[in-house]
């Protein structure tokens, strides 16, 4: 395990892209028990395990892009093309033995497991408060939403895993200091950002240029980035409970993007009861 910076973004990168990345213990094991009966998989039920895992979304995304070849003028950007594209057969055998992140983490600081369990739970819930909004969006197509959602942090997830210790000192320094901008923490500790490595880790894998755009904040004007955007930071202003000072104005921007008033965003969210004819129409 890694216990100390490495001197630039490439470094950072090569080593996760060097290495095989760690899925969760949940859907190794479930993916073990579809390969017993490959016959009787279903396809949207295989993408849905696949899309409740960073990890392995983007092992999904990275295996699949090589295989299209010039035949396809558009990426692939949903994992249900994805395993299509590739064969129920040659995707399973490629996606045997995989390492898992409890596994990995076995023997280290148990509150490094713990740290990244809490951020792939984060991640989780953006991509849930994504798909929800890119569907009230009428969004041409909301799983790619979810993707960049899910995906937003994953260099903080791969940290976590591959450098538990600079995981831990980041959260501690975050703990000592409350007001610290996360941000901050993570340039006193590994000299960059989390988002500084990520471009670098998308080239490296090939995933498709509008999924690059989509996790772009910097496009911040386009309203699917905005949909990602706002759905990364409900999770994480949430994280600890519904009480953090910056949720009001999340609210806000939220109604704004889905032409709704605050109050009926923390509807939305269960936070405050629907009034009787919504809560009768859903």
């Amino acid at each position: 395990m890694l216990d100390h910076p490495l001197p630039d973004i490439d470094a950072w990168a090569l080593l996760f892209s060097n290495n095989s990345l760690p899925v969760l213990r949940v859907t190794k094991r479930r993916l073990d028990e579809m390969r017993e009966d490959i016959e009787r998989v279903d396809t949207r039920e295989l993408a849905h395990l696949i899309l409740q895992d960073p990890i392995m979304t983007v092992r999904v995304l990275a295996f699949i892009q090589p295989m299209r070849g010039r035949a396809l003028q558009h990426d692939i950007t949903t994992i249900a093309s994805a395993v299509l594209m590739a064969g129920m057969n040659p995707f399973f055998r490629r996606f045997e033995d995989l390492p898992t992140v409890e596994g990995m983490l076995k023997g280290e600081d148990p509150h490094a497991l713990l740290g990244v369990l809490q951020v792939i739970r984060r991640a989780q819930r953006a991509a849930d408060y994504a798909q929800d909004w890119a569907i009230w969006r009428h969004d041409i197509n909301m799983e790619e939403v979810r993707i960049a959602a899910l995906l937003h942090d994953l260099t903080e997830i791969l940290v976590w895993c591959f450098a538990p210790k600079l995981g831990l000192d980041i959260r501690a320094q975050q703990l000592a200091q409350p007001t610290m901008r996360s941000v901050d923490a993570q340039t006193q500790t590994i000299g960059f950002t989390f988002q500084d490595i990520q471009p670098e880790l998308c080239r490296i894998w090939h995933l498709p240029d509008l999924l690059l755009r989509l996790l772009d904040d910097a496009n911040a004007a386009n309203p699917r980035v905005q949909n990602v955007a706002l759905a990364v930071r409900l999770a994480r202003h949430s994280s600890h409970g519904w009480e953090d000072p910056a949720l009001p104005d999340d609210y806000r921007d939220i109604g704004h993007l889905l032409n709704i008033t605050p109050e009926a965003v923390r509807q939305r969210l269960g936070l405050e009861p629907m009034p009787a004819r919504e809560a009768e129409d859903d």
